[in-house]
């Protein structure tokens, strides 16, 4: 695929600041999109613009927390008024952890929910308002393999990455007519911080060291490894290339062989 091959496509992708977002806006921005990265955390977002520019690269960091409409719609006009229309759209931000069904607190449960699932709602609504018919958008909702199949103590995580799922099956079809494509990818063990977090929490729960955990955990993976941030990435950018423009709906799984569902 050529450098140019996203030239004058304005992308926006959500929690991309750090780990895959980071690696996902900067594989497009490396070929011409101009790339909106937006992040709750502003140390993070700072820290991404700075190396965009670095490089060279268009970037536009937006300061949003992806569970409150207005912040999220404060955050599509900008893009609309810097770059105009968004012509690709990923829905990377999200958030992990155990929530236990004794556990008395609820606020895990309903912030793991908010973001994973009804942020992804929010944005791609107020995105879709303006994305351009017949133009080639694209829109990629990142899952996981646990919306594949379920984990004892994740029971938010896997609710809301099974429902990533649905949601994109059906808003594929809702817009095939507009000529976007809606896809989602499942990732498995990638090395990123959320995924050494995880390692952690859930080795303390079972009163292992963090490396027994990991061990235990590649060793389900056929390849052995983690799968790296710039291979989901390029997944990512072959799905909104125009290579792509018959896959639609799918739900693809990029996890070394962890699971074949």
């Amino acid at each position: 695929m050529s450098q140019s091959a996203l030239a004058g496509k304005i992308a926006l992708v959500t929690g991309g600041g750090t780990g895959i977002g980071k690696a996902i806006g900067r594989i497009l921005a490396e070929h011409g999109a101009r790339v909106a990265t937006a992040s709750r955390n502003p140390s993070h977002l700072q820290a991404a613009a700075e190396e965009f520019k670095s490089l060279g690269y268009s970037a536009l960091p937006l300061q949003m927390d992806i569970r409150k409409k207005a912040e999220v719609q404060k955050s599509v006009a900008k893009v609309l008024e810097t770059w105009g229309p968004v012509d690709i759209l990923v829905n990377n931000a999200g958030r992990s952890g155990q929530t236990r069904i004794d556990d008395e607190d609820d606020s895990r449960w309903t912030d793991i929910l908010e973001t994973n699932l009804t942020g992804i709602y929010l944005a791609t609504k107020e995105v879709l308002k303006s994305m351009k018919d017949q133009a080639g958008g694209r829109i990629i909702n990142v899952s996981s393999v646990l919306g594949k199949f379920g984990v004892p103590g994740y029971t938010a995580y896997c609710a809301s990455k099974h429902g990533v799922i649905g949601f994109t099956r059906a808003l594929a079809l809702e817009v095939a007519g507009r000529g976007i494509t809606v896809n989602a990818i499942c990732p498995g063990w990638v090395d990123t911080e959320m995924a050494r977090s995880g390692m952690r929490e859930s080795a303390a729960h079972q009163e292992i060291s963090v490396e027994e955990f990991k061990r235990q955990a590649l060793a389900a993976v056929p390849i052995q490894r983690y799968v790296d941030v710039a291979e989901v990435a390029h997944l990512v950018l072959y799905l909104v290339s125009d290579y792509a423009g018959a896959i639609t709906g799918q739900a693809i799984n990029i996890c070394g062989g962890q699971t074949m569902v």
